[in-house]
């Protein structure tokens, strides 16, 4: 069976890379951008860094930022008609997975209309079209959206999220510059961070993992292991890490799925608006303690990348509860809440776990599972 690997047709990294957006606008002859961006982001003049070098070049836009932090279809919706009303040819994605996952909903529904129930975009939607031109540029060093072939919006008026999963919405260039990602404040920089982790650690054990997306995704854990605590701390060599760490992340995980870490936290998104780095960082060590007997000899080298010592020295039980310990106690260094205690309600549990059972990231979880596991596994972190 062949493998595939999708990635950005290019991508910059380091700091002052975004000044290589307007090199990239005017060599692709685009006309006039829409920029898609949240309100905190225009608000605390992070998004003018772009919009100001565009400016200088006169080169024209239009600003959307009718974007929630778990965009929904009305936010689609409204971005598709701005896009058709500003004639803009091509979109530039300012934020964290928010701004990414609606710029791509809405370029995938520009070009391909008859998807305009954004609904009909669930799963792997059969799209004949790319999207229109997306240039990335990420703010959060977690989501990876710049760099895969997903996007979540969330359902409000079913209470649910639904992952689409299109190689058409792929961004054609990707802009991860950590000096927009300086401006994070420290939970957020956690959140992310961990979000990161998580889906380098579903990756790398998901049913479909193989050696190129191991590659990465080793790789991922081993610089957010290293760089997450500084980037709390705001330092720059944290910040630099953590900006390429998940990128890499999601060079893996976008060619081979996640697990139920992340179908469980879609449904906390959707019921409780749970930020997504948070809810993943509170499940990812009991859902690895869960699929620990599924995942052959993987979590020695988790715990290697981890910085654990001695692990060819230990047992396959001492080297399982190492890794899990290891991504446990980096949770708490950096300030995430250990237990969905202040989150989830018992009467919920049911809903919950359903949604998760549905979505689209559990097929790829390395252990089968049933839904009275789901429920186990929410009731065990009350």
């Amino acid at each position: 069976m062949a493998e595939r690997i999708v990635l950005n047709e290019i991508s910059y990294h380091g700091s002052g890379a975004i000044a290589e957006i307007v090199g990239e606008v005017k060599g692709r002859g685009f006309e006039k951008g829409f920029v898609c961006s949240d309100p905190d982001l225009v608000k605390f003049n992070v998004t003018s860094k772009v919009t100001d070098l565009l400016e200088k070049e006169s080169l024209p836009y239009e600003l959307y930022s009718n974007i929630k932090p778990n965009p929904t279809i009305e936010n689609v919706q409204a971005g598709v008609k701005a896009f058709q009303a500003a004639a803009a040819d091509y979109i530039i994605a300012i934020g964290g997975g928010s701004s990414m996952d609606t710029a791509k909903a809405i370029g995938i529904i520009i070009n391909n209309p008859e998807f305009s129930d954004v609904r009909s975009l669930e799963g792997n939607a059969p799209t004949s079209k790319p999207a229109i031109p997306i240039i990335a540029v990420p703010t959060t060093a977690g989501t990876a959206a710049e760099v895969t072939i997903n996007y979540v919006i969330t359902d409000v008026e079913k209470k649910r999220k639904f992952v689409c999963v299109d190689t058409h919405d792929i961004p054609v260039v990707a802009v991860v510059d950590p000096d927009m990602m300086s401006s994070m404040p420290k939970g957020l920089t956690a959140a992310t961070g961990m979000d990161a982790l998580t889906h380098a650690i579903e990756g790398y054990i998901t049913k479909a993992a193989w050696e190129m997306t191991d590659m990465f995704h080793l790789k991922a854990i081993e610089i957010i292991s290293n760089s997450l605590r500084g980037a709390v701390d705001n330092t720059p060599e944290g910040r630099e890490g953590m900006a390429l760490a998940q990128y890499i992340a999601g060079m893996g995980f976008s060619n081979v799925g996640l697990g139920i870490v992340h179908s469980m936290a879609h449904a906390l998104g959707a019921v409780y608006d749970t930020p997504h780095g948070v809810a993943n960082a509170i499940l990812l060590p009991t859902v690895m303690e869960f699929n620990a007997d599924a995942t052959k000899d993987k979590f020695k080298y988790i715990a290697k990348a981890m910085g654990v010592k001695d692990t060819d020295q230990m047992s396959v039980d001492e080297y399982r509860k190492a890794a899990v310990d290891a991504v446990r106690q980096l949770s708490l260094d950096v300030g995430i809440p250990q237990d969905l205690k202040e989150i989830v309600k018992e009467e919920d549990i049911r809903f919950l776990s359903e949604s998760a059972v549905a979505d689209a990231c559990a097929p790829g979880n390395p252990k089968d599972f049933t839904l009275l596991d789901i429920e186990g596994l929410y009731r065990k972190l009350l």
